[in-house]
């Protein structure tokens, strides 16, 4: 039985020097302790793009200025089927804050580990577009 995907929304922040800003996933969720990059479930009738400024308001407290459409992947984890929308935002206000008590860090200048499955291979299709965007 086929489970239908869930649209999410997610931010990529991508600071002059190359760093990436990921988040890591709360006590209680799937995942707990991993990283992944900030985002969200798409509500019902709201743009891609409004759902990823409205979850970087709501989770970090920043006002998404400008972002680009980059990538869409879909990941079936045990716990859901994920359709995620990538969007790379190189433009903000306001300086992240940690409004739902996760952890965050800019990936660049830390290694973090362990990374969400659906996260991997996104930092390296990443590494070689910012290695392009030079």
């Amino acid at each position: 039985m086929s489970q239908t995907p869930v649209d999410v929304a997610v931010g990529i922040l991508l600071k002059p020097n190359g760093d990436v800003l990921l988040g890591q996933r709360p006590a209680g969720k799937p995942y707990e302790g991993y990283w992944e990059f900030p985002g969200g479930k798409v509500e019902q009738g709201e743009a891609i793009l409004d759902a990823l400024k409205r979850e970087m308001m709501e989770e970090l407290g920043i006002k998404v200025l400008s972002a680009e459409p980059w990538c869409c992947i879909e990941h079936v984890y045990p716990h859901a089927h994920v359709h995620l929308h990538f969007y790379i935002s190189r433009e903000w206000q306001g300086e992240p804050q940690s409004l739902e008590g996760q952890a965050f860090a800019w990936q660049g200048s830390v290694e973090l580990d362990p990374l969400l499955p659906a996260t991997i291979p996104l930092l390296e299709w990443l590494d070689a577009f910012r290695a392009q965007d030079c």
